[in-house]
């Protein structure tokens, strides 16, 4: 058990966390994930946030729900889904924090790649999706979240705002419900641990309420923009390991 005065705070940073997931579609792990560290402990940060992300990510879908792309959703799955597992089956007995470091640098990389892509009228195809799915399912497994990672991808499908945030969120859903599943099965989630990760995913949901009301208000190159910020805090929060 943890102390009690530690909820208060906690709590507040998911709020906070949530509502950003709510304007951008990502970065609620990423904002979680070293503060749930230090007051979980690191090994069971991960299986927390798992709990709390397939919460927070069902609630955005929800919020957004009749602008999502089914096609895109169920071509990402196919390849997400199988792939995360096997991510899992890895997390249980690797060292992750050199591999976060090396997905915060391909964050950072990413911003002008899309850029340059976009500049080119390079687009992502709904096929593309798959093996997309499948890299960031097998990552997800491994390291606890890709969020910022799938953002350029989804943008340069040709998604944004609400169409955006409940498709991405419907195949990162899929992919916490994979782990989870696979995490109960060697108790690395307990009955303690989905416990903390659904108190922690309602203050989600409250935030992915509030950010579905700022994110109706942005034009889609604000929106963008918005986005892009975030995954350079993402990417350097990683890489700097904060």
């Amino acid at each position: 058990m943890i102390e009690p005065l530690l909820w208060i705070p906690l709590l507040a940073v998911a709020l906070v966390a949530g509502t950003i997931g709510g304007v951008v579609g990502f970065g609620s792990a990423v904002i979680l994930l070293p503060v749930c560290a230090y007051v979980f402990g690191a090994e069971r940060a991960v299986p927390i946030l798992t709990v709390a992300a397939l919460i927070g990510n069902l609630s955005r879908a929800t919020f957004s729900w009749r602008d999502t792309d089914w096609a895109a959703v169920r071509m990402y799955v196919t390849g997400a889904v199988p792939c995360a597992a096997i991510g899992a089956f890895i997390f249980i007995e690797l060292d992750v924090q050199l591999i976060q470091r090396l997905l915060g640098a391909f964050i950072l990389l990413m911003i002008p790649a899309r850029r340059w892509a976009t500049r080119r009228e390079m687009t992502i195809k709904r096929w593309h999706l798959l093996p997309l799915g499948a890299v960031m399912g097998l990552l997800s497994g491994i390291v606890g979240t890709v969020g910022p990672i799938n953002a350029p991808f989804f943008l340069a499908y040709g998604l944004a705002k609400g169409a955006y945030l409940a498709t991405e969120a419907l195949g990162a859903a899929a992919v916490h419900l994979t782990k989870s599943a696979v995490y109960g099965r060697f108790a690395v989630l307990d009955l303690e641990t989905i416990m903390y990760g659904i108190a922690i995913g309602f203050a989600l949901i409250a935030g992915s309420w509030a950010g579905k009301r700022i994110v109706m208000r942005l034009d889609t190159p604000a929106f963008i923009r918005t986005v892009e910020v975030l995954l350079a805090a993402s990417g350097l929060a990683m890489v700097l390991g904060i």
